[in-house]
């Protein structure tokens, strides 16, 4: 049997894996962090990496009861997320900037991380995600003992971590180059795609009903 270490090296490496596509969840971590500062953009990422840590674990511990309610019910949590995405869309697109960046408190934090971490669980794809990329490395399914599953979800969680930490913090080196003017096309530009994201999740319900 393999050691627990080694499980959390091909851990880390596939959280890292699925969370470096710039997705909804990587826009919304840059447009934080230059809006609110590095913390809010960090913030952002590790609701991201707590969902999928959480769907790591239904995967690693072979809780099959779990994946046939996430994907049969998966109309009703893409109609969720689509809806959300549209919202923080469109509440991206008309923010107006701000002249001098905010103190971003506990609560803005809480809510960052949040919606982050909503967003995530409401693509139950994700689930599917994880048990086809642990089934073609051998590894989950309650197969790998509770020790190697408890690496392999501690290292999916601290990949997907550790992606937004970069992230977060290159975006934050730049941050000082943009002004009130810049800003408000970030806005722009950042509430467009959060949208386009939303208005491609609503779609594709609508094929699928057809």
């Amino acid at each position: 049997m393999s050691h627990p270490l080694s499980f959390l090296v091909r851990g880390l490496a596939l959280g890292f894996a699925i969370a470096a596509p710039v997705g909804p969840i990587g826009v919304l971590c840059i447009r934080r962090t230059l809006a609110m500062g590095r913390a809010a953009g960090l913030a952002t990422g590790l609701g991201a990496a707590a969902a999928d840590a959480c769907y790591g674990a239904v995967a690693a511990f072979g809780l099959t009861w779990v994946t046939p309610t996430l994907v049969g019910q998966q109309a009703w949590i893409r109609l969720i997320g689509g809806l959300f995405l549209l919202y923080l869309g469109i509440a991206t697109f008309v923010a107006r900037p701000a002249e001098q960046p905010a103190a971003v408190g506990a609560a803005g934090l809480a809510g960052a991380f949040g919606s982050t971490f909503v967003l995530t669980l409401t693509n139950p794809m994700t689930i599917l995600s994880f048990v086809a990329a642990f089934a073609g490395l051998g590894l989950g399914g309650g197969a790998t003992g509770p020790a190697a599953a408890g690496a392999l979800v501690a290292g999916v969680c601290a990949g997907s971590a550790a992606w937004w930490l970069i992230l977060s913090g290159v975006v934050d080196r730049i941050r000082n180059r943009f002004d009130a003017g810049r800003m408000r096309w970030v806005n722009r530009a950042s509430g467009a795609l959060i949208t386009g994201f939303g208005v491609v999740a609503l779609a594709g319900l609508w094929k699928g009903a057809r």
